[in-house]
C-alpha cells in the first residue's frame, strides 16, 4: 500500500490519533481519557477531550522524530542540505545514507533516502482528512470546540499540501479517507493544489480561534502567559501570506502579513537570543518538543550543535554550516555571532546553527520548535510592497529586520535592488527554518544562477530539473496515475 493510501480506514487513523496522545511521550500536551476501544469512529467524536486528541496526537506525531531522520522538521534540514546552507562533513564516508543525496543534488526516484518527505506527509493529510470527517459528523461536540479543531485539521492539511507542492510539483491531492478514491489519484496541477491550499487556510481562518487556546480548546491562555502550541487564526493568515507571496497575488499577502504584523498586543519581535524559545513573543505558532529519547529538547540542536572534536562521519553530527551562508553576514550582522557558533579541529573552523541551544536529554523545557514567526511577515510584506511598487514601504519593513540585527538601513533604492536586499534579508534571517532558502530560490528564479555555482562546491552537478525532488518510485508502482518529475 503506498504512502497516499497508508491511513485509508477512519478508524485505525482516529484511534491512532487518540492513542498517540495520551502516550507517555506525549502527556505534556493533554491529559486525556483512556484509549477508546470501540471500532466505532463515532465514539472518538463523542467528547470534546477524545476529539481535541485526534489533533494533538497528530501534532505529538509530527515531532516525534528527530530532525535527523523522518519527522515533519526534517523538511529544514534536508531542503538546506539541497540549496546552499549546509554542508556534509566527508560525505563520502558517511555512513547515514540519507544527507549526500540531497547535498549533491543526487536523489534518484529509487534512491531509499527520498521517500522520507513524500511519505511522512501524506499520512498527515489523511489523519486531517479523517478528522474532518469525523468532526463533521459529530452531533454531540461543544461547537466552539468542533469549530476550533476543523480549523485546526483544515490549517494542518494546507500546511503539508504547501510543501508537497513546492517540493514535488504537480501532486495527488487526497480530501477524502475513500480508498476507492485515493488509491488511484493522478497529479493535480500546482495551481489548482494552491486553490485547495488557499480554501483551507481561508475556512480554518474563519473557524478557529484568536486566542491561543488551553488543551481542551475552550480556556483561553492569559495573554501574558500563553503557551503557543494551537494554531490560531492569525497562524492560518501567517500561512496565507506566504501562499499569496508564491503565488504572486502581492495584495493580499500584504494584508494578510499586516494582519499579524498589526496584531502588537499577541506578537513582537524579541532580542535575537529570544526568539527560539518556548512561548517567544515572536511565535504565531510553535510546537512542543516530543522526541521519545530527549523529550525536552528539539531536534535541531541534538544534531547541530557541534561538540569540541567538530562533526564526523558516525551520523550523530555529520553537517555544519556552509562557507556560502556563513559569508552572507554583512559586517556587524549580530545574527552571525547569536545564532551560530563553532569549533575549532586541527586548524579548521565548523560554524554550526545555534538558533536552538537545548541539546540537554534531561531537565527543562527552554526551546519549542519554531514554525511560523512574526520576522517573516514582515519581509513578506517588504517584498509584496516592492512587487507594488511601494518602494518606501517595502524598506521599512525591511529595515525593521535589519535593525533588530544590528545593521543600518539598506540602502537600495531600485524595485530591484530592493527584492534582491530583501531576498538577502531572508537568507540570513530564515536560514536552516523550514525550507525557506531552496523555497525562495525556486519561486525567484535564482535557483539555476545560484546553484550552478554551488554545485561544483558540493562536489556534484546541477540541473535544472533537480529543484524538484522525484517522486518515489515505491509510489509510482502502487498507483498507475502517477507519473514521475521530468529529469528522473
Amino acid at each position: 500500500m503506498n504512502s497516499i493510501t497508508i491511513v485509508n480506514r477512519k478508524i485505525r487513523v482516529l484511534l491512532l490519533g487518540v492513542a498517540m496522545a495520551v502516550g507517555p511521550g506525549c502527556k505534556k500536551f493533554i491529559t486525556v481519557p483512556a484509549p477508546i476501544t470501540s471500532t466505532n469512529a463515532a465514539n472518538v467524536y463523542s467528547t470534546d477531550a477524545t476529539a481535541a486528541a485526534v489533533m494533538t496526537g497528530l501534532y505529538a506525531r509530527m515531532m516525534n522524530t528527530p530532525i535527523s531522520q523522518s519527522g515533519f522538521t526534517s523538511i529544514s534540514l534536508f531542503t538546506a542540505l539541497s540549496a546552499d546552507e549546509m554542508t556534509v562533513y566527508n560525505y563520502n564516508t558517511q555512513i547515514t545514507g540519507q544527507y549526500p543525496p540531497y547535498y549533491l543534488n543526487a536523489l534518484t526516484a529509487v534512491n531509499h533516502a527520498e521517500p522520507y518527505i513524500w511519505s511522512l506527509i501524506y499520512p498527515y493529510v489523511f489523519i486531517t482528512n479523517a478528522a474532518i470527517e469525523g468532526l463533521n459528523g459529530s452531533k454531540t461536540l461543544t461547537p466552539s470546540v468542533k469549530q476550533q479543531l476543523l480549523g485546526e485539521a483544515k490549517f494542518i492539511r494546507a500546511l503539508c499540501f504547501f510543501y508537497l507542492v513546492n517540493l514535488y510539483g504537480d501532486v495527488p491531492l487526497p480530501l477524502t479517507t475513500d480508498y476507492n478514491v485515493t488509491r488511484i489519484l493522478p497529479r493535480t496541477p500546482e495551481k489548482d493544489v494552491y486553490t485547495q491550499v488557499i480554501a483551507d487556510l481561508t475556512e480554518a481562518q474563519d473557524l478557529m480561534s484568536a486566542n491561543f487556546l488551553r488543551a481542551d480548546r475552550i480556556t483561553a491562555y492569559p495573554a501574558n502567559a500563553a503557551e503557543r502550541i494551537h494554531p490560531t487564526r492569525w497562524a492560518a493568515a501567517a500561512l496565507l501570506a506566504r501562499v499569496y507571496l508564491y503565488t504572486g497575488d502581492y495584495p493580499k499577502a500584504e494584508g494578510e502579513a499586516t494582519q499579524v504584523i498589526d496584531n502588537t498586543t499577541m506578537f513582537s519581535l524579541t532580542g535575537l537570543t529570544d526568539v527560539f524559545k518556548k512561548n517567544s513573543a515572536e511565535a504565531v505558532w510553535q510546537m512542543q518538543p516530543t522526541i521519545t529519547f530527549a523529550p525536552n529538547a528539539s531536534g535541531e540542536p541534538i544534531l547541530y550543535v557541534l561538540p569540541s572534536g567538530g562533526p564526523n562521519t558516525s551520523g550523530q553530527y555529520p553537517v555544519y554550516l556552509s562557507d556560502t551562508l556563513v559569508n552572507s553576514f554583512e559586517q556587524g550582522d549580530n545574527r552571525k555571532t547569536a545564532w551560530t557558533d563553532s569549533v575549532s579541529v586541527n586548524g579548521t573552523t565548523y560554524y554550526y546553527p545555534y538558533k536552538y541551544r537545548n541539546n540537554a536529554t534531561t531537565g527543562a523545557v527552554t526551546e519549542y520548535e519554531m514554525v511560523l514567526r512574526l520576522a517573516e511577515q514582515y519581509l513578506i510584506r517588504a517584498e509584496a510592497r516592492a512587487q507594488q511598487g511601494n518602494l518606501s514601504g517595502a524598506l521599512a519593513d525591511l529595515n525593521v529586520i535589519r535593525s533588530r540585527a544590528g545593521l543600518g538601513a539598506s540602502m537600495a533604492a531600485t524595485q530591484a535592488d530592493i527584492l534582491s536586499a530583501i531576498l538577502h534579508e531572508r537568507q540570513v534571517e530564515l536560514f536552516t527554518e523550514w525550507g525557506h532558502r531552496w523555497l525562495d530560490l525556486k519561486r525567484t528564479g535564482t535557483i539555476d544562477a545560484v546553484m550552478t555555482g554551488i554545485s561544483p562546491i558540493k562536489g556534484g552537478s546541477w540541473i535544472s530539473s533537480k529543484q524538484l525532488y522525484p517522486v518515489p518510485q515505491s509510489e509510482i508502482n502502487q498507483d498507475p496515475m502517477l507519473v514521475q518529475n521530468a529529469g528522473y
